[in-house]
Formats: structure tokens, C-alpha cells, sequence
């Protein structure tokens, strides 16, 4: 890319899909959200077109989370999950980094932060990491994951839902978002889906449900595309 043809800025997101942080009765949001404006820099050639071969120093392959060696199934309703990562223009992500990091079919995650009465799941860690082909696929077979309450004084549940990170190519399009299911009576009480203020963006980060005609009998099916930037960007959330 020649010099001159470099963005010193992307354009802003479009109302409503950037989600409203901090988030009342979510202490993370407080302690993780800036307090002052962003200072606003031009984007050089290396935030552009950077960084190549990220998969070299991030290694992929992890796609199997619901099964770590032969025999050993994780406990949950299995799920196989794929689905695209695209461009503002609808254009595949080639070689884009995805990571996925979940609860476990109880709702407690494989992390010593996580000290919740219930159970861990020996056969379940909850990460994986995959590396999108050329047409921008990504997949993944896991668990769909529990609910948790969120350990504040007014008490609220989190839905099912799975962590994202997108990084395709170059550093200043990482996203770091969360998919949720169809359905669920507690997305309406998610403080994180709801702080995204568009309807239509909050849809976004919902799945949609494969029929079983297509998938099986062996697991659930669900598709998920992931957009980048532009109009029908996926919301980042906290």
C-alpha cells in the first residue's frame, strides 16, 4: 500500500452499535473502560497491513473443545459451531485469528478468578483457537455453556453466551465480542447485551440455530458470522 494511500483514521461506527460503558451493576466496565477521552493518532503502515503470519506466533488448531483426548467428553449439551469472518464489504477475512473462551455446561470458568459454587469440569477447559480458510470459515465443537449470576447487591444472570477475539489482518481490526442463543428468556436481563442501544445490532450477536435435518443427532448446530467493520459490523462488547 503506498504511503499516501494509508487511512489516518477508520470511519466512526454508525449510531447504536458501539455498546454504552460503563455498565450500571457491572463492576469490570468501571475499572476497564477509560475515564478520558481517546487521543486520536494516524494509522501508520504497520497498524494498516500489520501483523503478517500472526498465526506464527499464535499458534491454531484448538477447534475441539467439548473432547481434550479419546475418551474424554465434556459434560453439556455438544455443539458444533461455525460460521464466517467478513469485511465491511462482505469480502471473506482470509488467515484471521479467532479465539473462543467460555463457562462450562454449569456456568463457572476454568480460571482461579472464578471461585463460584459450582462445579468445574475436569474434562472441559473452555478455550480454543482457530486460524479462518480462504473463504473466511471458522469452526468449533464445544458444550453450549450455563448461566452465572453476576456477584453484585442487585443480583442479575448472564445468558449463555461465548466469548470472542477477532484479529484479522492488521492490529486495528481486533474485535473482542460475545455470541448469544436465540430464545433464552435472560438475554433480556443481560446488562452487556443491552448496553448495545440498536435493536438490529443486538442481533448481531445472536446465533442462529441450524435445523437438526442438517446437523444430526449427535450434537446442535449453530451458524455465526462475524463482521468486522461498517453498517453490519458486529457489536464489540465489554
Amino acid at each position: 500500500m503506498p504511503r499516501d494511500e494509508v487511512p489516518d483514521r477508520f470511519a466512526p461506527w454508525p449510531p447504536g452499535i458501539e455498546p454504552e460503558v460503563p455498565v450500571p451493576g457491572y463492576p469490570n466496565t468501571w475499572t476497564h473502560t477509560p475515564s478520558q477521552p481517546l487521543h486520536r493518532r494516524p494509522a501508520g503502515r504497520t497498524e494498516a497491513t500489520g501483523p503478517l503470519a500472526l498465526h506464527r506466533k499464535l499458534p491454531c488448531g484448538d477447534a475441539n473443545l467439548a473432547q481434550l483426548a479419546p475418551g474424554r467428553i465434556a459434560i453439556g449439551q455438544l455443539m458444533h459451531l461455525s460460521g464466517r469472518i467478513l469485511d465491511e464489504d462482505g469480502r471473506p477475512v482470509r488467515g484471521a485469528v479467532v479465539e473462543l473462551w467460555q463457562a462450562n455446561a454449569a456456568g463457572r470458568y476454568f480460571h482461579p478468578i472464578d471461585q463460584r459454587d459450582a462445579p468445574l469440569d475436569p474434562d472441559f477447559i473452555g478455550n480454543g483457537r482457530v486460524l479462518t480458510d480462504e473463504e473466511g470459515r471458522y469452526a468449533f465443537f464445544t458444550i453450549k455453556p450455563g448461566a452465572y449470576p453476576v456477584p453484585v447487591k442487585e443480583t442479575w444472570w448472564r445468558p449463555p453466551h461465548l466469548h470472542f477475539s477477532v484479529i484479522g489482518p492488521s492490529s486495528l481490526s481486533r474485535l473482542v465480542t460475545q455470541m448469544y442463543f436465540a430464545g433464552d428468556p435472560l438475554n433480556a436481563y443481560d446488562r452487556i447485551l443491552n448496553a448495545v442501544p440498536d435493536a438490529a445490532a443486538r442481533d448481531r450477536l445472536i446465533a442462529r440455530h441450524l435445523p437438526p435435518e442438517e446437523v444430526g443427532d449427535r450434537w446442535l448446530g449453530f451458524t455465526h458470522d462475524i463482521v468486522l467493520r461498517g453498517r453490519h459490523a458486529t457489536p464489540a462488547t465489554p
